[in-house]
């Protein structure tokens, strides 16, 4: 009798183990969930129901896996709050403890995005410091970093770990990223959550899924070796491959909205990349089953490149604004004031974050008071020696006024343009240039390399422009 109850427990035992659920790592202890939705919840499992419990709720949700163990539920989220406990069971339970209900945000792109904290070497992340040495768990940010993969098929299942908001993991985070989540926490007061999803150097189409690349490119991409085994792990440029290994095992996780800094890598195709910007948020959104999802991107910051006066930032910039009109929802974060021209890497990503922030405190969380939209260019009447400007600027218009500031160039009907001399009342700016008394063509900040001059009165700097629509000048 003894050695039957022995098996039976054995037995027992052995069912428990096997009856275990399985969940994405998306999951886990730390995490924070998106206050007041009905989220997404999934895993694997081998028994005949899964239950979740939560700790805010006395109701219970149960789901039965399909014949080959994936389960998938929505879960409703209450106002933000916690820590709270969701217990998961299929005959033997999963706790994930530590949980918050906050703001969860998407955070992807190249390296300006993946760049930490910390910085890199010779290359510092300004204000970093105070704001690493601040960081205490008690204050509710908390980020997962989603680890470099690429891969020629879509992977089922992420990797890392959600991670509380100490020194040495602020120090590791997403600069643009942690310096957006502590604005909108600092302002909300609720518990905000980060995906950082990155790799540095890398091209929007890798992000991009393979049927989305072959109805709307074809014939632009080669996308033949999406059929054979093998890749080079390193690789962040061919087509799909990140999206594979890094975006597709985390749908359709419940987010807020999308945070987007990318495009170096796609500079020298601007007339390409507003389809690409287009086509990629329009699949993320489909995809995560968010479609009205927020979209705000940073534009490229100036940078010598290889040659400080060529023109194709220029055209970059301009196809980055364009696609303000293609996608709803959206709204950028202008650079032209923060870049560096020796490094790619800007070091100033406080505010690059803080206007990511003021873009989504206004539009998505309905702040007032503010106007984070930068202001830009509207129309221009030549008279005379001089080139009016007329800008879109809500407030008093732009700052300083009244003083000259550079930045501005101007061209004859030769098209040889000259630095000018601009002076900002209101939203008007005038521009004049000795050494070209016709004018017939206007440029601001058009260059790889140059710096933003004028301002709204929230310190939203004045978007890079021309007036012209002559492509034959070079790059």
């Amino acid at each position: 009798m003894k050695r039957v109850l022995i098996l039976s427990a054995a037995l027992l035992a052995a069912v428990s183990l096997q009856a275990k659920v399985e969940l994405p790592s998306i999951f886990g202890d730390n995490m924070v969930l998106q206050q007041k939705e009905n989220v997404a919840v999934w895993g694997t499992a081998t028994g005949k129901k899964v239950t979740i419990s939560t700790t805010w709720s006395k109701q219970k949700t149960v789901v039965t896996p399909s014949a080959d163990g994936k389960w998938f539920a929505r879960i409703a989220t209450p106002q933000a709050g916690g820590p709270y406990e969701v217990t998961i069971s299929d005959g033997e339970k999963t706790v994930l403890h530590n949980v918050l209900i906050g703001e969860v945000w998407f955070c992807g792109g190249q390296s300006n995005m993946e760049m930490p904290m910390r910085g890199w070497a010779g290359q510092p992340v300004e204000h970093s410091t105070d704001y690493i040495l601040k960081a205490k768990p008690s204050v509710p940010i908390r980020v997962i970093k989603i680890p470099k993969r690429n891969s020629t098929r879509p992977l089922p299942l992420p990797e890392g770990s959600w991670k509380e908001n100490t020194p040495e993991n602020a120090s590791k985070a997403s600069a643009v990223a942690y310096f957006f989540a502590c604005k909108l926490q600092e302002i909300l007061e609720v518990p905000v959550g980060i995906i950082d999803c990155d790799w540095g150097g890398s091209s929007i189409e890798t992000w991009i899924p393979r049927e989305t690349v072959e109805q709307e490119f074809a014939g632009e991409f080669d996308l033949s070796f999406l059929d054979k085994d093998g890749l080079d792990p390193k690789d962040n440029k061919s087509p799909s491959i990140l999206y594979n290994g890094m975006v597709a095992p985390l749908v359709p996780f419940t987010f807020k909205g999308m945070l987007w800094y990318q495009g170096e890598s796609n500079r020298g195709r601007h007339a390409q990349y507003v389809r690409l910007q287009d086509a990629y948020v329009r699949k993320m959104r489909e995809l995560f089953l968010n479609p009205d999802a927020p979209f705000y991107f940073v534009q490229i910051a100036p940078y010598a490149y290889s040659n400080p006066r060529g023109f194709k930032s220029g055209y970059f910039f301009e196809a980055q604004q364009k696609t303000l009109a293609v996608i709803p929802h959206s709204g950028m974060a202008p650079t032209v004031d923060l870049g560096n021209r020796t490094f790619i890497h800007p070091p100033k990503k406080l505010e690059v974050g803080n206007r990511l922030a003021y873009l989504a405190l206004v539009n998505d969380y309905g702040l007032k008071g503010i106007n984070p939209v930068a202001p830009a260019y509207e129309s221009v009447e030549f008279k005379d020696a001089e080139a009016i400007i007329t800008v879109k600027a809500d407030g008093p218009g732009l700052l300083p006024a009244k003083v000259p500031v550079g930045g501005f160039e101007i061209a004859g009907k030769d098209r040889v343009f000259h630095p000018a001399t601009a002076t900002a009342y209101k939203n008007v700016v005038t521009v004049t240039c000795d050494e070209v008394p016709n004018p017939v063509a206007v440029r601001y900040c058009f260059r790889n390399w140059g710096e933003g001059t004028l301002w709204n009165s929230d310190g939203i700097p004045l978007l890079p422009f021309r007036t012209d629509a002559w492509d034959d000048l070079g790059e």
